[in-house]
């Protein structure tokens, strides 16, 4: 899989790395028992085949509970995506196409 496996203690260390990089960063908040979350990965995997520099960082809202309080997370999944460390492109829960993700991230370059 090519996403990047978090924890809370690593997160934002990976994060400064990922941008230092000059990569997008694709923050998945998802459970292993969502169904939802498991289709958004299907989107995700196809969306890092046709972006480059782009990172996804998958974080388990299960486990990583600061997180998801920090980024507000109500429901899974919850997709964020950062153009850089100040600016946010995309909030959005539920299921997104990775067409619609590519053409967000690809204006935004």
């Amino acid at each position: 899989m090519p996403f990047i496996e978090i924890d809370e203690e690593d997160f934002d260390a990976i994060v400064a790395r990922e941008f230092a990089k000059g990569h997008t960063v694709i923050l998945k908040f998802g459970s292993t028992f969502c169904d939802a979350c498991q289709l958004m990965e299907f989107e995700l995997e196809e969306v890092v085949d046709r972006v480059p520099k782009l990172s996804v960082l998958d974080i388990d809202s299960g486990v990583c509970g600061s997180l998801v309080h920090r980024f507000d997370v109500e429901q899974v999944p919850t997709t964020v995506i950062f153009k850089n460390a100040q600016t946010q492109l995309l909030y959005k829960n539920g299921i997104i196409l990775a067409d619609d993700i590519v053409d967000i991230i690809l204006r935004e370059r």
